[in-house]
C-alpha cells in the first residue's frame, strides 16, 4: 500500500495526537479549526480508515493512527535535525557531537565527561538529542545522532559499533513504609496486586511495544506510564501512588532525598548491559575523543554491588 500523505498531513497527525483536540492543534499549526478538520477528513478518506477515536472531547489515536504517528514523528524529527545541521554547516560550525541516552534521565556522570572533552576540544560542541520512539540505533544509522548510550536490544545493533560499559541491576522502588520495603527481594507473583508506574516508552499500546522490565511471568494489576522524568516517578512513588522499576544507579540518589527503598527483583540480580554505540568506520578526532571520555567515565560505573 502506497501512502498518499504529505508533510502537512504528518504535522496534522503529530499536533492532534499531542494536543488532543483539533482546536488546540489548529492553534499550534497556525490554521483555522475548520480547515484542519477538513484536512483530517480528506486524509482519512484517502487512507480508507479513521486515525482517531473520540473519547469525550479528546481525539485519541487508534491503532492505525498510532502506527502512522510513529512514521510521522520519525520524519518530522529527521527534518528538524537536518535543518539544524544545515544551519551549522552554512555558518561553518559543524564540529559537534550529537549524543543520546536510551531510556535514561540520570545524567549525573555527564558534566565530568563534558569538562574533560572540552579541555581536549574547546571548539567542539556536545548536543543532547531526544530520539523518537527511544530508538537510538536507527537514529545512528540515519545519521541523526553520532553517539548513543544504549541497553535495550535492537534488531539492527549488529550494524553499529558497540563498546561494553557496565551491567546494572533493575530494582523495585517503593516508599519506606511499603510491604516490600523489608523484603530481601520480590517475586514475579508480587506484581499481581501492584500498581506499576513506568516511563512512557513502556506504554503497551505502542507499536511495537517495549517489554516491561520485570521478572519473567510478572503481570502487574495496573500499569500507568509517565513522561521520561525520573524525578516525577520518584515523587509519585514517594507519594504512595504506586511502585516503579528502575536501574539501581538511576534510583539510588532518591533513597535519601525521597525516603525510597530499593528492592531486588528476585534472589538473583536482574541485570542489563549498557553499551556506547557509534556508526562503524573512521570517526573524526573530536568524536573519537568524546567516545573515549564517555567510555573511561562509565566503564564499571553501575556495576552490580558497587
Amino acid at each position: 500500500m502506497k501512502l498518499d500523505v504529505d508533510l502537512r498531513d504528518l504535522e496534522l497527525l503529530s499536533a492532534t495526537a499531542d494536543e488532543g483536540t483539533l482546536t488546540a492543534a489548529a492553534a499550534r499549526l497556525f490554521v483555522s479549526q475548520p480547515a484542519l478538520s477538513q484536512r483530517l477528513t480528506r486524509l482519512e478518506d484517502r487512507l480508507g480508515m479513521q486515525l482517531f477515536d473520540r473519547r469525550g472531547r479528546r481525539l485519541v489515536p487508534n491503532a492505525a493512527g498510532r502506527r502512522l504517528l510513529v512514521a510521522a514523528r520519525h520524519v518530522l524529527g529527521e527534518l528538524e535535525s537536518a535543518g539544524r545541521d544545515l544551519h551549522e554547516m552554512r555558518d561553518g560550525r559543524d564540529r559537534y557531537v550529537r549524543f543520546t541516552a536510551q531510556c535514561s534521565t540520570a545524567y549525573q556522570w555527564l558534566p565530568p565527561v563534558l569538562r574533560a572533552f572540552r579541555e581536549r576540544h574547546p571548539d567542539a560542541e556536545v548536543r543532547i538529542e531526544q530520539v523518537p520512539g527511544d530508538a537510538p540505533v536507527p537514529a545512528l544509522l540515519a545519521d541523526r545522532v553520532d553517539v548513543a548510550l544504549i541497553t535495550k536490544p535492537d534488531p539492527e545493533a549488529d550494524r553499529v559499533g558497540l563498546t561494553r560499559l557496565f551491567d546494572d541491576e533493575m530494582v523495585a522502588v517503593v516508599p519506606a513504609g511499603h510491604p516490600w520495603a523489608a523484603r530481601p527481594h520480590v517475586a514475579a507473583a508480587d506484581f499481581a496486586d501492584a500498581h506499576l508506574l513506568l516511563y512512557e516508552v513502556y506504554d503497551q499500546n505502542r507499536i511495537p511495544s517495549t517489554p516491561l522490565p520485570l521478572p519473567h511471568g510478572a503481570r502487574p494489576a495496573r500499569l500507568s506510564t509517565v513522561p521520561v522524568m525520573t524525578d516525577l516517578l520518584a515523587e509519585l512513588v514517594a507519594g504512595g501512588q504506586g511502585v516503579t522499576v528502575l536501574p539501581r544507579w538511576a534510583a539510588a540518589p532518591y533513597t535519601a532525598s525521597r525516603g525510597l527503598v530499593l528492592v531486588p527483583l528476585g534472589p538473583e540480580p536482574l541485570t542489563r548491559t549498557w553499551y556506547v554505540a557509534t556508526r562503524r568506520g573512521p570517526q573524526p578526532p573530536h568524536l573519537s575523543a568524546f567516545v573515549a571520555e564517555l567510555t573511561a567515565a562509565l566503564t564499571g560505573y553501575g556495576a552490580v554491588g558497587a
